[in-house]
């Protein structure tokens, strides 16, 4: 890795790392667990059934899907080819950090936030003619992928790689999605 990334994302991360408190601890701790999310998660779903039709919300949720698997495995793939350790593992800075969280495997780049922002770019693709309010779908995903930030469990280019892939990948995904519609309506 380029030495002065290197450098600006152990300034980055100390100092986002350490403008917590214990109060705060709590909120992030619960923010970053996808677990905590499931009735955000759940509202996505009705909102995909509520504005398309039935088969066609099956195929947009099967979209999302094979999306979310797509990100997962590459994600896994990327860190154990990579091999970065998380900034609380990093014997350089690590002692400079407030330990919440201790994950054990690597950094780069960011599944939160890959998945985070594949989920919200898809949301935001499908619902941006339905509602206004569609944008707002990256406000979680900030939210999410701050989280990661904020426990020192990532460097800042590991969220904005991962968040960036994420959206690539969406989008990718929605625009296969739109030439098997064009492709079924040709049948």
């Amino acid at each position: 890795m380029l030495e002065w990334i290197q450098v600006l994302d152990q300034k980055g991360i100390i100092y986002l790392n350490n403008l917590g408190t214990p109060a705060q601890d709590i909120f992030w701790s619960n923010a970053t667990k996808i677990t905590l999310w499931i009735p955000l998660y759940i509202y996505f779903g009705y909102l995909i059934f509520k504005f398309y039709s039935k088969s066609e919300a099956v195929r947009i949720a099967n979209t999302i899907f094979l999306a979310l698997a797509t990100t997962l495995l590459f994600t896994d793939v990327t860190k154990e080819f990579v091999v970065r350790d998380r900034p609380i593992n990093d014997v350089t800075i690590g002692g400079m950090l407030r330990l919440i969280i201790q994950p054990t495997d690597y950094s780069f780049f960011s599944g939160h936030a890959c998945n985070g922002f594949t989920i919200a770019t898809l949301m935001y693709l499908f619902l941006r003619t339905k509602t206004k309010y569609a944008w707002m779908v990256f406000l979680w995903a900030i939210l999410f992928s701050y989280s990661r930030l904020y426990l020192g469990v990532h460097y800042p280019s590991d969220v904005l790689v991962g968040a960036v892939v994420g959206v690539v990948i969406a989008y990718g995904f929605y625009r296969l999605h739109d030439i098997y519609i064009e492709y079924m309506k040709g049948k």
